[in-house]
């Protein structure tokens, strides 16, 4: 039990300081826009639950949440930082899908959908962005990670972070609301 408070309150602290790094982003400028894409880089760290059911005998079903940071860096918007949450169905034998909000400093939101291209969590996930509010209005482009487990605790805690993350974003501000890009 203490090494599990340990590694919460650890996983917290790093959190923390990748917030604490960022630097209040500037207003999009002419580089954002309608239609110019974006490239980016980035780490997510992130802890929550996780629920499973065994779904026969060589299979699992489970359900997560997360929530955590995400920094974000690039040539046009260096060292931004996020809440991200996700919501997350997996199935051992088929794929993964859920959906994830990126909420920025000033509580604008990104919005994008999840889709895991195998069975296992070490397999490549690929974001979406389905639009967003405020400056992430309109997002379209998509992103793509791997996600590693750091912790798995008996009561369905779980610590993880991404590696490999990296994508393109544009903004297109006529459409704003989530669900509103084509798959």
């Amino acid at each position: 039990m203490g090494n599990r408070n340990l590694a919460m309150r650890l996983a917290g602290l790093v959190g923390a300081l990748l917030v604490s790094a960022c630097n209040p982003s500037p207003p999009p400028s002419s580089a954002a826009s309608e239609g110019e894409g974006r490239e980016f880089q980035g780490i997510w760290i992130a802890t929550g639950t996780r629920q499973s059911i065994p779904f026969g005998t060589d299979r699992r079903a489970s359900i997560a949440n997360y929530s955590g940071t995400l920094m974000l860096s690039g040539a046009a918007r260096p060292n931004v930082g996020f809440r991200a949450d996700a919501i997350v169905l997996n199935d051992t034998r088929t794929s993964l899908v859920g959906r994830a909000v990126w909420t920025d400093e000033r509580g604008d939101q990104a919005y994008s959908e999840l889709r895991g291209e195998g069975a296992s969590s070490s397999d490549r996930i690929v974001g979406t962005f389905v639009g967003g509010t405020g400056r992430y209005a309109g997002a379209t482009g998509t992103y793509e990670f791997r996600w590693r487990f750091l912790l798995e605790g008996e009561e369905g805690t779980v610590q993880g972070q991404s590696e490999g993350l990296k994508g393109r974003v544009s903004f297109n501000r006529e459409s704003s609301q989530p669900g509103t890009a084509k798959p």
